[in-house]
Protein backbone atom coordinates (compact mmCIF):
# COMPACT_ATOMS: atom_id res chain seq x y z
CA UNK A 1 0.00 0.00 0.00
CA UNK A 2 2.88 2.37 0.64
CA UNK A 3 3.94 1.89 -2.95
CA UNK A 4 0.64 3.47 -4.07
CA UNK A 5 1.38 6.56 -1.97
CA UNK A 6 4.90 6.84 -3.36
CA UNK A 7 3.59 6.84 -6.91
CA UNK A 8 1.16 9.69 -6.26
CA UNK A 9 3.55 11.97 -4.37
CA UNK A 10 4.82 14.86 -6.45
CA UNK A 11 8.50 14.77 -7.28
CA UNK A 12 10.31 17.79 -5.85
CA UNK A 13 12.86 19.31 -8.23
CA UNK A 14 16.37 19.69 -6.95
CA UNK A 15 17.14 23.24 -5.81
CA UNK A 16 19.65 25.05 -8.03
CA UNK A 17 23.22 25.26 -6.78
CA UNK A 18 23.74 28.58 -5.04
CA UNK A 19 26.06 31.03 -6.73
CA UNK A 20 28.71 32.21 -4.26
CA UNK A 21 28.43 35.84 -3.21
CA UNK A 22 32.20 36.36 -3.26
CA UNK A 23 33.87 35.37 -6.51
CA UNK A 24 37.42 35.98 -7.73
CA UNK A 25 36.12 38.54 -10.22
CA UNK A 26 34.46 40.56 -7.48
CA UNK A 27 37.56 40.42 -5.28
CA UNK A 28 39.72 41.67 -8.15
CA UNK A 29 37.20 44.41 -8.91
CA UNK A 30 37.33 45.54 -5.29
CA UNK A 31 41.10 45.58 -5.36
CA UNK A 32 41.09 47.52 -8.63
CA UNK A 33 38.91 50.17 -7.00
CA UNK A 34 41.00 50.19 -3.85
CA UNK A 35 44.39 50.82 -5.55
CA UNK A 36 43.76 54.46 -6.57
CA UNK A 37 42.19 55.24 -3.19
CA UNK A 38 45.16 53.91 -1.27
CA UNK A 39 47.60 55.63 -3.62
CA UNK A 40 45.97 59.01 -3.04
CA UNK A 41 45.54 58.55 0.72
CA UNK A 42 49.21 57.65 1.15
CA UNK A 43 50.27 61.30 0.99
CA UNK A 44 53.79 60.75 2.29
CA UNK A 45 54.61 58.82 -0.91
CA UNK A 46 54.18 61.96 -3.04
CA UNK A 47 54.67 64.81 -0.57
CA UNK A 48 57.77 66.22 -2.27
CA UNK A 49 58.66 68.76 -4.93
CA UNK A 50 61.10 66.82 -7.09
CA UNK A 51 61.40 65.54 -9.73
CA UNK A 52 59.64 68.27 -11.65
CA UNK A 53 58.21 67.61 -15.10
CA UNK A 54 57.99 70.68 -17.34
CA UNK A 55 58.37 72.91 -14.30
CA UNK A 56 55.45 71.23 -12.49
CA UNK A 57 56.43 69.84 -9.07
CA UNK A 58 56.10 66.10 -8.45
CA UNK A 59 53.28 66.66 -5.94
CA UNK A 60 50.99 68.02 -8.67
CA UNK A 61 51.87 65.92 -11.68
CA UNK A 62 51.73 62.69 -9.65
CA UNK A 63 48.17 63.45 -8.56
CA UNK A 64 47.16 64.41 -12.09
CA UNK A 65 48.70 61.20 -13.41
CA UNK A 66 46.31 59.23 -11.19
CA UNK A 67 43.25 60.67 -12.95
CA UNK A 68 43.60 58.53 -16.12
CA UNK A 69 45.14 55.65 -14.14
CA UNK A 70 42.08 55.64 -11.87
CA UNK A 71 39.84 55.58 -14.93
CA UNK A 72 41.68 52.49 -16.21
CA UNK A 73 41.27 50.74 -12.84
CA UNK A 74 37.58 51.68 -12.75
CA UNK A 75 36.97 50.31 -16.26
CA UNK A 76 38.76 47.10 -15.29
CA UNK A 77 36.55 46.77 -12.21
CA UNK A 78 33.44 47.36 -14.32
CA UNK A 79 34.45 44.71 -16.84
CA UNK A 80 35.16 42.19 -14.06
CA UNK A 81 31.80 42.77 -12.38
CA UNK A 82 30.01 42.66 -15.75
CA UNK A 83 31.69 39.34 -16.53
CA UNK A 84 30.66 38.01 -13.12
CA UNK A 85 27.05 39.15 -13.60
CA UNK A 86 26.86 37.39 -16.96
CA UNK A 87 28.20 34.19 -15.39
CA UNK A 88 25.63 34.47 -12.58
CA UNK A 89 22.81 35.00 -15.07
CA UNK A 90 23.94 31.96 -17.07
CA UNK A 91 24.13 29.86 -13.90
CA UNK A 92 20.60 30.93 -12.92
CA UNK A 93 19.27 30.04 -16.37
CA UNK A 94 20.99 26.65 -16.20
CA UNK A 95 19.47 26.09 -12.76
CA UNK A 96 15.99 27.05 -14.01
CA UNK A 97 16.29 24.71 -17.01
CA UNK A 98 16.63 21.67 -14.76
Amino acid sequence: MSSDLDATEPVMPEPPEPVPAVTPERVLAGLALLVPIVAMLWVSSYDKTGPAVGGVPFFYWYQLLWVPVSAVFTVAAYLLVDRDEKARKAARKAGDAR
